[in-house]
């Protein structure tokens, strides 16, 4: 008789992107937080709020990230909600598990450089993943191929984020 391996830990990958943002945090927070906007930035990807207010913990949040429909469904639950410094989710899905946050840090006044406004009124803004790699020995094959792409999309996606965020010029 087989006996599934219950005490098996399954072997986790990290992911952190910070990238300045040149408003305050509040800002970045609210507009992170409204879900259903993430698509406009968000790489290939459509966000709704699936359960709850989408504001508070236990709300439950989806994401399909693909073309057409081909792609996955990324579900979430919300675990931590501190506005406007914090949210952290639990990924639910049957490719997509393990844990997720979103943070905004105050930043140090420094000279004005690429993304910077030198005025210190901005914040830095955090992506984090600890994500279970699904299959065994080839999901960490496939990671080798898909970690970079990923790390990659997410980082496009942050700078296109932060420009929807650019302060209007008159």
């Amino acid at each position: 008789m087989l006996v599934p391996q219950t005490d098996r830990v399954p072997h986790t990958v990290s992911l952190e992107l910070s990238i300045d943002m040149p408003v305050p945090a509040e800002r970045v927070w609210e507009a992170i937080t409204n879900w259903t906007t993430q698509g406009q930035w968000m790489l290939g990807t459509r966000v709704w709020v699936s359960a709850g207010d989408g504001r508070s913990e236990g709300s439950e949040v989806s994401a399909f990230t693909g073309v057409g429909r081909l792609g996955f469904l990324d579900t979430m639950t919300i675990t931590r909600w501190q506005p406007p410094n914090r949210c952290e989710v639990l990924h639910t899905g049957r490719v997509v598990r393990g844990t997720g946050w979103m943070a905004t840090a105050p930043r140090a006044a420094s000279p004005a450089g690429p993304g910077r406004t030198g005025s210190g009124e901005g914040c830095v803004f955090v992506w984090g993943e600890s994500l279970e790699l699904p299959l065994g020995w080839l999901g960490r094959l496939g990671w080798v191929v898909v970690g970079p792409l990923m790390k990659a999309g997410v980082r496009a996606s942050l700078k296109r984020f932060r420009a929807t965020l650019q302060p209007q010029r008159d």
